[in-house]
């Protein structure tokens, strides 16, 4: 068997990424799928109102919104999510994720190498 760079996930299996991750209340629950030097793939659920403070990142990340809708807030500019639709958030930038609603992404993170 090769070696697997995912977990918490099932192998070999069709999925809905969405159902992988509950809502809780009053909470931001996340799966982490990968987490490595290169990359971290996350899925994240948060109940409306819920919120991922002003943070940076020394790496490149795309969000991709699952489900619901999200206030995303990038170098002090705000921008509104929806279902199906995704945005970048350059490294070293400030950014923030707030839950306009409740709502899942899939946040996808590429380091430097």
């Amino acid at each position: 068997m090769s070696a697997q760079y995912l977990k918490n996930i099932n192998f070999e299996q069709t999925l809905k990424l969405m159902d992988l991750v509950e809502y809780q209340p009053g909470q931001v629950v996340s799966r982490t799928l990968v987490q490595n030097d290169h990359v971290g793939i996350t899925l994240f659920s948060f109940d409306k109102g819920e919120l991922i403070s002003t943070h940076a990142s020394t790496g490149d990340a795309l969000i991709n919104v699952l489900t619901g809708k999200a206030r995303i807030t990038i170098g002090g500019k705000d921008y509104t999510l929806a279902e199906g639709e995704s945005i970048v958030m350059p490294n070293n930038v400030p950014h923030a994720v707030y839950a306009e609603e409740k709502f899942k992404m899939l946040l996808t993170v590429v380091f430097p190498y």
